[in-house]
């Protein structure tokens, strides 16, 4: 991948199993992203947008290193930390232990989690539900928690996945402040939000996933405006037609003959390998 880009994704696909339905015998496996191909330059700010259950926070997962491809390539240059509410947090712990647990997971020396850690409660204002368990914060801290612990990790790639659709405004304008930092920085940013408003605010570039599929990538406006157009062409429908359209987009996302296919490269590899097996007992007798 050439130095001027961060983020490079090549054909890449991402499988998940659904449960068993009523009246199925067997479990059928589902494109979560379907051959999915873009590069991302360093310092590019990349708005993310798709209706619910496009694939968006698989595609976050990815970039951020928590989720491995079943198909294609994926390469990272640089550190990257998903902000995500609930993300790599444990609710059984304090605010204060889970800062901790963050840095410890990540190899950091206790001087850096201790600067880690003056950085997250002063950006956080948490006061003295620092102290508490996760479980008896509401989604708004928990939102400025992560948020706190990934921006004081001073990654080279953000991914920003809906954390800033909860909570206060007054917190939420200082996390943007603290991105806009960032953009000045030259870091590169993934932004997934349903605010369009938000991400034209400071995105430069769009990426459009709808049913698994990459449909538009590129300049922010143009994308943004191709997502609208469909957004609003959608709506116009009758329920009838939307639920149409949302069964044969979820037909597409099926994987035909996975098992098949998976079920033929294990005999092969199987039979492969009790050859080399044969091959080897000749040469010893």
């Amino acid at each position: 991948m050439d130095n001027q880009y961060s983020v490079e994704f090549k054909n890449v696909s991402k499988i998940f199993k659904l449960k068993k339905s009523k009246g199925k015998s067997n479990h059928r496996n589902f494109y979560a992203l379907k051959d999915i191909s873009f590069k991302v330059e360093k310092g590019d700010v990349v708005g993310v947008l798709g209706t619910n259950g496009s694939g968006k926070s698989t595609l976050s997962s990815i970039l951020a290193g928590i989720s491995e491809v079943d198909a294609g390539s994926v390469k990272i240059v640089g550190e990257q930390s998903l902000i995500a509410i609930n993300t790599g947090l444990n609710s059984e712990l304090t605010g204060l232990e889970n800062i901790k647990m963050k840095g410890a997971l990540l190899g950091l020396s206790k001087k850096r989690i201790d600067e880690i850690t003056e950085g997250v409660i002063e950006f956080a204002e948490l006061g003295d539900f620092l102290y508490q368990p996760l479980k008896t914060y509401s989604s708004g801290m928990k939102s400025r928690l992560g948020f706190s612990i990934s921006i004081n990790l001073n990654p080279d790639i953000v991914i920003i996945d809906e954390a800033l659709s909860v909570g206060d405004s007054s917190f939420s304008a200082k996390c943007i402040k603290k991105i806009e930092e960032f953009k000045t920085e030259g870091k590169t940013i993934f932004f997934i939000s349903h605010s369009i408003s938000q991400i034209k605010s400071f995105c430069n570039k769009g990426l459009w996933i709808e049913g698994g599929y990459l449909m538009e990538y590129g300049d922010l406006e143009s994308v943004a405006d191709k997502y609208e157009a469909f957004v609003n062409e959608y709506k116009k429908k009758t329920p009838k037609e939307k639920k149409k359209l949302k069964n044969e987009a979820f037909e597409k996302r099926i994987v035909v003959n996975r098992d098949k296919d998976t079920d033929s490269k294990s005999k092969i590899a199987l039979f492969s390998c009790l050859k080399k097996v044969k091959c080897l007992l000749k040469v010893k007798g």
